[in-house]
């Protein structure tokens, strides 16, 4: 398992871009894009440290928004998805969302589990 990217929750994705670019060095975007698996509005940044951070809008984030919570989730790049699902439900993780393609990987799957320290997804390295 590596760490992929930092999922943040926003109300308007173009707004947050303009925040971060003002505070970090944005070095590439991805466009923005609807998922309609997850239902939600997506873009990734790469800042110049390399990390990422996927930008999230739309109703699986708006009651997070509401307490005014702005990180959304961690996300970890695994080589068997399935696998490491049963081993985190073996950790007391509860899944949340089972395995979808997702439209800002290409299509390779995601999954949602909660952990004790929050959301983790979990990002299939290759499609299936």
């Amino acid at each position: 398992m590596q760490l992929h990217h930092i999922g943040v929750a926003c109300r308007d994705i173009e707004e947050e871009i303009g925040n971060i670019s003002r505070v970090h060095e944005v070095l590439q975007r991805t466009p923005v894009v609807y998922d309609p698996c997850q239902d939600a509005t997506l873009a990734m940044l790469t800042l110049a440290d390399g990390t990422r951070i996927e930008l999230v809008a739309g109703p699986p984030v708006q009651t997070m928004l509401r307490k005014g919570i702005g990180y959304y989730h961690l996300c970890f790049e695994v080589d068997d998805i399935e696998s490491e699902i049963e081993r985190l439900v073996l950790q007391n993780a509860v899944l949340l969302s089972p395995p979808k393609p997702a439209v800002l990987f290409g299509g390779r799957k995601v999954a949602f589990l909660q952990a004790s320290y929050g959301i983790v997804e979990l990002l299939s390295a290759n499609k299936d």
